[in-house]
Formats: C-alpha cells, structure tokens, sequence
C-alpha cells in the first residue's frame, strides 16, 4: 500500500527532497500505514533528516500507545546514535541491515561535529564494530555517498574529517544553543566585515595620496622641461642677434671687389706714366 503511494508522488519532487514524499505520504498515512512509512523512511537512502516527518500529526500520534516503538526508533535516527539504539535495544525497533547502516554513518556525522580528528578506538566503540577492516570500509561507504568529506590517517589510526556532507536534525530544546551559535558567527562576520571596509578605505586614502602626489611630481617635470626650453630659445635668440652684428661690422670695413680693381688700374697707370717720363728724359 505504502509502495504505491509512493509512486503516485511526482519523480521531480521527491528528487529534489528525498524526505518530502514521506512528510506528504504522511498527511493521510494512519495505522499500519504510518508504521510502514516510518520504517520506509530509515531506510531509504538519502533520508537522513526527519524532524519534519516527526512534526506530523498522524506520525505524533505514535508517541503514546502500543507502537511507541516506531517513535522512539524514528527519534533515535533523528538527534541519537547508534550507541544510544543499543542502549535503549529493547524499547525501539530491530533494524534491518540498511538501517543499522545508515544509523551508523549518522554517527560519524554527530562525532564529526565534535572533533575532526576521530581515532579508530572511539569509532569502533561508538559504531560497536569489532574490527578495523569493516570500520574502515564502512567510512569508505560514507565517504562514496557524500555523507562525510576526509580521509583515512591508518598510520595513526584515525579518521581525518574535512567536512559533513549533511546535517542532522536539532532537538526542539536545543534551539537556543543554535541561535547563540549563530549569533556569535554573525557578530564575527560583522567585525571581520567592518575590519576589510576599513582596510578598503585606507587603500583608497593611499591611492588617492600616491594619485596626488604623482600628479604633482608630473606637473613639476612639466614646469622644468618649459622653463628649460624658454632658456634654450632665449640663448639661441641672443647668440643670432651678436652673429648678425659682427657680419655687418665686417661687411662695412671690407673694401668691395670693383673698388679693389680701380685700385689695381690706377696704380697701372702711375706705373706707365712714369715710366714714360723715364723713357723721355733718357731721350
């Protein structure tokens, strides 16, 4: 009966939240019905969160009379552990291998919120396997279902936790623990937030200074390179006008080439002329 109602719940929902069929299932479930989806609901994988399916009415329901068994059980996959299902063995359901299974990898999620580091004597305690080959394969198995994230340290013996791929749920009176928790983390974030706001406005203070300051160094190169080319042509100036000077000096001294050879006739002349004179005295 319970099989077939699950199929009627759409593929796409349930894929998306394995526990969602079961919370729906369980809004008409009653009676043997609502035994057998909690039983479903331990079993199946991926369903590793039930204090929603706990909240449900006809699920509540189970809490007193001749079924507390089922309750107490789907409890103990809520907030315990396996080491509490075998304290409490003869109030709670016998769990089939699946379920022991799952139970166990919940386990090792509530260890590792305690520690990241979780030595192979505790986890054999805890999980009550009695030896390190099948504790080590089932660490495996969670680590390929992405319960767990971390790796096996065999050199001393212990189980290296990165992280939990899932959460469990958190017992009504623990809520406040939570919040507190919460609380403290978002304070840390705020300080940690207001520290980098602080170190972004001192960067920018810098990068304005260092904006400035190359600005004016810029400015002062430009004022040299200007005052330094205003000397240049300044001298150039000057030094054309005393060239100019000094060739027309030497151009109003100079005796021009036509007067040079009037000179040269002239003195031609004189020569013959007395020569002529010599000539005629001699006569």
């Amino acid at each position: 009966m319970t099989g077939s109602a699950t199929e009627s719940v759409p593929a796409e929902k349930s894929s998306n939240n394995p526990l969602e069929q079961f919370v729906l299932l369980a809004k008409t479930a009653k009676g043997a019905a609502a035994l057998e989806l909690i039983k479903q609901a331990m079993e199946t994988p991926g369903v590793n969160v039930f204090g929603e399916l706990l909240d449900m009415p006809n699920i509540k329901e189970l809490e007193v009379g001749p079924h507390v068994e089922y309750w107490n059980t789907l409890n103990i996959f809520a907030y315990g552990t396996y080491k509490d299902y075998l304290d409490n063995k003869d109030k709670l359901l016998e769990l089939t291998p699946a379920q022991k299974k799952k139970l166990q990898h919940l386990t090792i999620v509530t260890l590792a919120e305690k520690s990241k580091c979780i030595p192979y004597s505790v986890l054999l305690e805890e999980l009550d396997i009695k030896n390190v080959r099948d504790l080590e394969d089932l660490i495996i198995e969670a680590v390929y279902a992405d319960i767990i994230h971390g790796k096996l340290d065999q050199k001393n013996s212990q189980l290296e936790v990165d992280y939990a791929g899932l959460g469990r749920d958190v017992r009504p009176g623990e809520t406040g623990a939570v919040v507190h928790t919460l609380a403290a983390w978002g304070e840390t974030c705020d300080a940690v937030l207001a520290c980098i706001k602080k170190q972004v406005i001192e960067a920018n203070t810098e990068k304005h200074n260092a904006t400035q300051h190359k600005e004016k160094v810029q400015q002062s190169i430009f004022s040299m390179r200007k005052s330094i080319l205003s000397q240049v042509q300044e001298a150039d100036i000057a030094g054309g006008s005393s060239a100019g000077g000094s060739e027309s000096s030497r151009e109003a001294v100079s005796i021009p080439p036509d007067s040079k050879k009037k000179q040269q006739k002239g003195k031609g002349l004189r020569g013959s002329g007395t020569a002529n004179a010599q000539n005629g005295s001699m006569k």
